[in-house]
């Protein structure tokens, strides 16, 4: 009888020591609650806690990725589109994560979620589409902001994906290609006028000295000689033939 009465006193002794004594890594913090009083944070390290008195609430202070799911969005110019996002936060405050808020993994969950349509709702398509980097940084100040009082510092929020519909989809293709066929067509214009304007001081210089012109006509002889089934008009000066023409 003795001897269990022993064995029950060492294991109840060393469940008193086994809930005393916690040990923390150097990513983590504890919360400690005394009769449910906030008494401050511990660690990292070797922590010993009041027995029955005390209870310690792990808190991890890494930088947390966050995954937001895709979110239905209508643009300030009524566009329906899809939008996903990742947030990067991390803990600050341990006491006020624990005592402020519930949940503070969820609530940063919630609150992103709808600032992200909230803020997505503001802008137009064509400006979420070509100013990414000025609306994550938007929603990161908003975040940063409504989160600080949780005790959460939120590094860095990036819009991942933004999914059109397949209408809207083939309208920008086609928007795409007329632009492009624009582009074109202008390029060639603007070449077509340069090279117009270079052949007419070209004319303006060989006009101002025969000699200039016999020489190019003989160039352009030249080039073309090459071609065996190209038949060649060679023009004559009519200033030789005068006096034939006009034997009086």
């Amino acid at each position: 009888m003795g001897f269990s009465v022993l064995i029950f006193v060492g294991f109840f002794v060393l469940s008193i020591l086994a809930s005393s004594i916690k040990i923390l890594s150097e990513w983590e913090r504890g919360v400690v609650l005394r009769l449910g009083n906030c008494v401050g944070t511990r660690g990292p390290g070797l922590i010993i806690l009041i027995p029955f008195v005390e209870k310690m609430i792990r808190v991890d202070t890494r930088t947390v990725t966050m995954d937001i799911q895709p979110q239905d969005v209508i643009t300030l110019d009524n566009v329906s589109m899809k939008v996903n996002a990742v947030v990067y936060f991390r803990v600050t405050d341990p006491e006020s994560a624990i005592t402020k808020v519930e949940d503070y993994y969820f609530a940063a969950s919630q609150l992103t979620q709808t600032t992200l349509r909230s803020i997505m709702g503001q802008f137009q398509m064509d400006d979420i589409l070509s100013q990414r980097d000025k609306i994550n940084q938007r929603l990161q100040v908003i975040l940063d902001d409504a989160t600080e009082q949780w005790g959460i510092k939120v590094a860095t929020v990036e819009v991942k994906h933004i999914d059109l519909p397949k209408e809207m989809q083939r309208a920008m293709a086609r928007q795409a290609e007329a632009e492009r066929e624009r582009r074109a067509k202008v390029i060639s214009a603007e070449g077509e006028l340069q090279r117009s304007e270079k052949l007419m001081q070209a004319a303006e210089m060989l006009s101002k000295s025969p000699t200039s012109m016999q020489l190019a006509y003989l160039q352009s002889l030249t080039e073309i000689a090459g071609d065996k089934t190209n038949t060649i008009v060679f023009p004559l000066p009519m200033e030789g033939f005068g006096k034939f023409l006009n034997p009086e």
